[in-house]
């Protein structure tokens, strides 16, 4: 792929760009194989029934190689009969567990997690939420106030983290409201976005969004979900600077994934592409043991030897912790020690 090193930040994308791209985002495995040249996939192993059907939006998939079935992008959104397995966890990471107001997540001391939508702009297939009851806690609700209500009460919660689904699939105005109601708590200093957006729908990035960024008394982290150097292409790298020059935190927080970055000169190409954008990488997760997506799993052993022949070839501040969630647990469990 060829990409620019230091593309223009200057864009001026509207509300209706990436509403309309988000409209026509693929839904059926059938057209998005024929746009990449790979019908014969149809008849091997696409699961044509799953309850987790397929979403891509254009943008994503036109960084994909045509007529390549183990594309790395591809791997990651394409549904397929291996996720028919029985094993794994519907709630791998406890969340439901630790929902004190619907919505509304507290595992870990200092930090509270808002679910603000179900809707996502692509549907990863190794999902840890792929079967969380969203129509039933969702923060953004009937339950909102309970929500506030709880954060205010708590005042060892410095900073929020705003979670999904995306919480950028939100419309600017209704983004911004929720935060304009978080900034009257006077104890939460802090605001965190969790978004696969940047990396997926570039468009999305809109100068109202980098407004009330700006605007926010918060200071503000956005940590992107990018798992492959390839999905950093130039209006991705356009979308991050538009952030960075609005004062924003930038992280990265990768999934290891089976046959898909599973090895050290793949997450090194990514740690380099990140730097180049701006961006420290943050997290390397183990997969979360989600049933559908084991298929996906790098053992701990590989994982921490991938992480060690990681650290021989680039700078600490380049090298991603490598964490797992576990239930019940006061934090992240790091797997090695950086």
């Amino acid at each position: 792929m060829h990409v620019l090193p230091f593309p223009p930040i200057d864009r001026a994308i509207t509300k209706s760009e990436w509403k309309k791209q988000l409209a026509e985002a693929i839904s059926s495995p059938a057209e998005l194989l024929r746009q990449l040249d790979l019908e014969h996939l149809l008849k091997e192993n696409t699961d044509f029934e799953s309850g987790f059907r397929l979403r891509v939006p254009q943008a994503y998939i036109n960084k994909i190689s045509k007529g390549d079935p183990k594309d790395p992008l591809l791997l990651q959104i394409l549904p397929t009969l291996l996720e028919n397995h029985p094993s794994g966890i519907l709630d791998p990471v406890g969340d439901l567990e630790a929902m004190p107001s619907l919505g509304l997540l507290h595992k870990y001391h200092g930090r509270a997690l808002i679910i603000t939508t179900a809707a996502c702009a692509i549907h990863c297939r190794y999902c840890f939420r792929r079967h969380f009851p969203y129509s039933d806690a969702q923060a953004l609700s009937s339950q909102w106030s309970e929500t506030l209500a709880y954060l205010q009460q708590h005042d060892e919660i410095h900073e929020v983290i705003l979670s999904g689904g995306d919480p950028l699939m939100l419309d600017d105005d209704k983004l911004s409201a929720l935060c304009r109601d978080l900034e009257n708590i006077p104890h939460i200093k802090w605001l965190r976005l969790h978004t696969r957006l940047p990396v997926v729908l570039p468009a999305r990035i809109t100068p109202s969004l980098l407004d009330w960024m700006k605007s926010s008394r918060f200071r503000i982290t956005v940590v992107i979900h990018a798992n492959h150097a390839n999905e950093l292409g130039n209006e991705e790298f356009m979308a991050i600077q538009a952030l960075k020059n609005s004062n924003v935190g930038l992280l990265n927080q990768s999934v290891l994934l089976k046959n898909i970055n599973d090895n050290a000169a793949t997450l090194v190409d990514l740690s380099h592409r990140l730097h180049d954008a701006g961006v420290t990488p943050y997290y390397l997760h183990l997969l979360d043991q989600v049933r559908g997506g084991l298929h996906f799993d790098v053992n701990r052993e590989k994982a921490s030897k991938i992480v060690d022949n990681m650290r021989s070839q680039l700078p600490g501040y380049l090298v991603p912790r490598l964490v797992v969630e576990e239930k019940g647990a006061s934090s992240k469990t790091a797997i090695s020690n950086i």
